[in-house]
């Protein structure tokens, strides 16, 4: 029986799983954990008790936090020992029914009356600080199964209302699980903008179109709590689209290139 923790990051963000690593005391290994992507994957014991007194002491706000206590409550009966007696698998393997996506079709065949427990209620949902909504938007980010999406966005559209014969449009936004929705809610009031938006593959989204809003309240915030990685990049070369826009040189031609190049620059875009 294993156990692991684990956070992904696109390959450009490998610096910042560095800083993770180094912050939490060198603990874990970082490899390559998919084709464009690298992971810190903490998979001892006696490493993965030091990730629990972290997230003790600066606990998971979102429904993952449900996650935690699941995986915690597993890594504490494997700390014991308790995972070599047949009760104590037993008892791992109804938590673990419950954990992320649940158990594996091999473990449901291999267990079949496995009844999962039922997941820990998590209340109390508040934004504790702006530096926490910074992190919280940085690079999307996998962690304990999950992950959170936070984009700047520059949409060019063919308008004919507009002289130039084209839209520009700036987005933010950050997609979250539907079951986060009264966390990402709270963003409209957090931020005094924005609005949500839902789908219909379960997500959820804080959406901010507004060009004023995002002028006004997401740039001055972001600028007084920084966002760590790749997505900083993003973040300015939107800002100078902001200031394009700001100086109506989108309604130029030369303006309008400009904003062209910078937009394919950023976040696929970037190389």
């Amino acid at each position: 029986m294993g156990a692991e923790f684990l956070i992904g990051l696109h390959k450009r963000d490998i610096g910042v799983l560095k800083d993770i690593q180094n912050y939490l005391g060198g603990i874990g290994r970082i490899g390559k954990f998919a084709q464009d992507a690298y992971a810190l994957r903490v998979n001892t014991i006696s490493e993965m008790i030091k990730i629990i007194d972290h997230f003790d002491k600066y606990p998971l706000i979102s429904q993952k936090r449900a996650d935690y206590l699941l995986w915690k409550e597993i890594i504490m009966m494997m700390h014991r020992k308790e995972h070599i007696t047949q009760e104590g698998l037993l008892t791992i393997l109804s938590l673990r029914a419950s954990l992320n996506l649940g158990l594996s079709e091999s473990l449901k065949t291999a267990f079949p009356g496995i009844i999962p427990v039922i997941r820990p209620k998590v209340d109390n949902i508040a934004i504790p600080h702006g530096e926490w909504l910074a992190g919280f938007t940085s690079p999307p980010a996998h962690l304990l199964g999950g992950a959170v999406h936070g984009c700047f966005f520059v949409f060019v559209h063919k308008a004919l209302t507009h002289k130039s014969g084209f839209q520009v449009q700036l987005v933010f936004q950050i997609t979250q699980h539907s079951r986060d929705y009264i966390l990402i809610q709270s963003l409209i009031s957090y931020l005094g903008c924005g609005k949500l938006v839902t789908s219909s593959d379960g997500k959820v989204q804080f959406r901010v179109d507004k060009f004023s809003d995002n002028l006004d309240k997401i740039i001055k915030f972001f600028y007084n709590h920084k966002i760590q990685g790749i997505k900083l990049e993003d973040f300015k070369d939107w800002c100078k689209v902001a200031k394009l826009m700001q100086d109506k040189l989108h309604l130029s031609p030369e303006g309008l290139k400009k904003i062209v190049k910078i937009k394919q620059g950023m976040n696929k875009g970037r190389v």
